[in-house]
């Protein structure tokens, strides 16, 4: 065996946990510190503890947070897409129906929407809005998700 390679070894090497706990061992240094030991251990102990070292767990619940905040964003801009706040013009229905609407004071999707509680008639009353602009409001607020009142049969009641 070579002479002087050898690092020395200490039989009375201290070893300390971060709980407190500590115990005599033999190691190439004379002290040793850990973060975990068979005195503070989840397995040995029974408790619940998460043990984590490397950051694992935070990334984890990070990554958890940032999907129910996206989750939330997601919910908010779909209850404003079913607003009876929405303006008739993002609904992109066409110049000519958004023009007749405009002036007939119906500026919103709430009060479209009171129109077609009255039925169709009623739409279709307005000076200039025929059954194809209103087919196309019809289907173009379902696509947004607007939930349309029943048709209503004049001289019945539903």
């Amino acid at each position: 065996m070579k002479k002087d390679i050898h690092p020395t070894f200490y039989t009375d090497a201290t070893v300390a946990c971060v709980c407190g706990n500590t115990w005599q061992t033999g190691a190439t240094v004379q002290e040793l510190h850990t973060e975990v030991c068979s005195k503070c251990h989840p397995f040995y102990t029974g408790e619940q503890r998460i043990v984590d070292t490397e950051g694992q767990v935070d990334r984890f619940y990070k990554r958890l947070q940032a999907r129910q905040e996206y989750l939330e964003e997601e919910d908010a801009r779909v209850s404003a897409r079913t607003s009876p706040e929405f303006p008739i013009t993002e609904l992109e229905l066409g110049t000519r129906a958004e023009s007749v609407l405009t002036k007939s004071g119906i500026e919103i999707v709430g009060q479209a929407l009171e129109l077609l509680k009255q039925g169709d008639a009623a739409l279709l009353s307005i000076d200039g809005f025929g059954r194809k602009s209103l087919a196309v409001l019809k289907r173009t607020l379902r696509k947004r998700g607007f939930e349309l009142p029943e048709d209503v049969v004049e001289g019945q009641e539903t």
